[in-house]
């Protein structure tokens, strides 16, 4: 039997491109496994940004209600088991080998001898194994985090309860389009007749609305059919169904997180009264939410350590927020690392301001690129100082070397520079060690 590692690896050759939208692929694999969808509440998010947040405050509200839950979210950080959660808990890597053997079967064609094999991308590897871990799993609801798109994306061979496009950005334009219009009608490619489709920001591109109406989605906009109002340290969700006031501010922060919020609660709304969810159980759920690096603020004796995986322009927008809306007495310090296909010089643009010093790591892998590369890419809009760094792990020695208690620094970037910087933070007692809890299989028959 492979090892989870092995398993990955072998993954990784499969396929002649690490990117190859499209899901016939998927529908013959799952046809081979005869696997049919069960009748569980799913909740599918996509979104140039905030996906992760959505997903994270469904689910922890989800569970708050007592509810067991399957999350399914990508890339990861540290841990490839980050990806696919039961219960808040990791899956064990010998269930993850199980449903890879089970899908390696199938897309061989051993289980029947069939002649032609199917060609699986690592993610679809991903999602196929999610899929039969939720279905074995006794779950009460699934929700799911779009990787890329959604159309075309492999966690669209679900049909979607209710479907969320939080955010539309230029990211990934050589797969979804050059424009915010192309991108969002790949996005709105979740959406499903007779199922709700919850748009998360207040301006989208009128195609999101054109093809909900398209395809008979029932439309739940942002600041129409559902809305948000802040108050001075609670707030309050009008929708169609609920009124709730006097809820607690979200756990993650920055202000785009009471949208994000918002947006989770809007699709939660739509699963009542199929699953009961007291307003109690929200508000329990908006406070216990945790999702690493999403604006996380890490205090320490020394400097105050920031993570976040801004990695396109809007995404570098809302940290700019973000940083300018949290006070401080001394420097900003930036550990940077983006992918080579990212838009390095909007990402800076817009953060140019934020920081008096800059260090920027080498990334790894067929993306990847080095930090003088990066740093003649950006060099343009940054007035500060720009020191390149042979790896992650030297741009943050670096970047902690110079900085005094008083300053803050921000690891930020491509989840490929956050993880390992997390990795660094851990060795320098910065960070607490990963406590993980797993999930071994389904339960047992009664």
């Amino acid at each position: 039997m492979r090892t989870l590692q092995e398993w990955l690896a072998h993954q990784e050759r499969v396929h002649p491109q690490s990117i190859d939208l499209g899901l016939t692929r998927l529908a013959r694999v799952l046809e081979r496994l005869g696997w049919v969808q069960p009748s569980v509440p799913v909740i599918t998010v996509a979104g140039t940004n905030g996906k992760g947040s959505v997903a994270a405050y469904a689910t922890s509200m989800l569970a708050a209600a007592g509810y067991r839950v399957g999350t399914f979210t990508s890339p990861h950080l540290r841990d490839y088991r980050e990806r696919i959660r039961v219960q808040g808990a990791y899956v064990s890597a010998d269930a993850l080998c199980r449903a890879f053997e089970r899908i390696e079967s199938a897309r061989s064609g051993s289980h029947a001898g069939a002649a032609d094999p199917i060609s699986l991308t690592f993610f679809e590897y991903n999602a196929l194994a999610a899929l039969l871990v939720f279905s074995d799993a006794r779950l009460d609801a699934w929700v799911l985090e779009v990787g890329m798109g959604g159309r075309l994306d492999a966690v669209n061979v679900v049909d979607p309860t209710v479907a969320v496009v939080v955010s539309i950005g230029l990211d990934h334009q050589e797969y979804l389009g050059p424009t915010l219009e192309a991108i969002a009608r790949e996005k709105a490619g979740i959406f499903r007749r007779g199922a709700p489709a919850v748009l998360g920001s207040y301006r989208m591109p009128a195609v999101l609305e054109t093809s909900a109406q398209a395809v008979g989605a029932a439309l739940k906009r942002l600041g129409h059919e559902y809305d948000f109002v802040r108050g001075k340290d609670r707030w309050r969700y009008r929708g169609p169904r609920w009124s709730i006031a006097d809820l607690p501010p979200p756990a993650l922060l920055g202000e785009t997180q009471f949208a994000n919020a918002a947006a989770a609660i809007a699709a939660l709304e739509e699963l009542a009264p199929r699953l009961e969810l007291p307003s109690e159980a929200l508000a329990r759920g908006l406070t216990s939410t945790r999702l690493v690096a999403r604006f996380q603020v890490i205090e320490s004796a020394g400097p105050t350590v920031i993570l976040d995986v801004a990695h396109n322009p809007a995404a570098a927008a809302v940290l700019a927020s973000n940083l300018r809306a949290l006070p401080r007495t001394g420097r900003t310090l930036a550990v940077c690392g983006i992918l080579a296909d990212k838009d390095a010089a909007g990402v800076a643009e817009q953060l140019a301001g934020c920081f008096d010093e800059w260090w920027l790591a080498s990334t790894e892998g067929a993306r990847g690129t080095r930090g003088a590369e990066l740093a003649a890419r950006i060099a343009p809009y940054v007035k500060a100082p720009l020191h390149t760094a042979r790896d992650v792990a030297a741009a943050c020695a670096a970047a902690w070397q110079a900085a005094t208690p008083a300053d803050r620094v921000v690891i930020f970037g491509s989840f490929h520079t956050v993880g390992p910087a997390m990795d660094w933070l851990e060795t320098q007692e910065l960070l607490p060690a990963q406590s993980l809890r797993e999930y071994t299989g389904p339960p047992s028959s009664s």
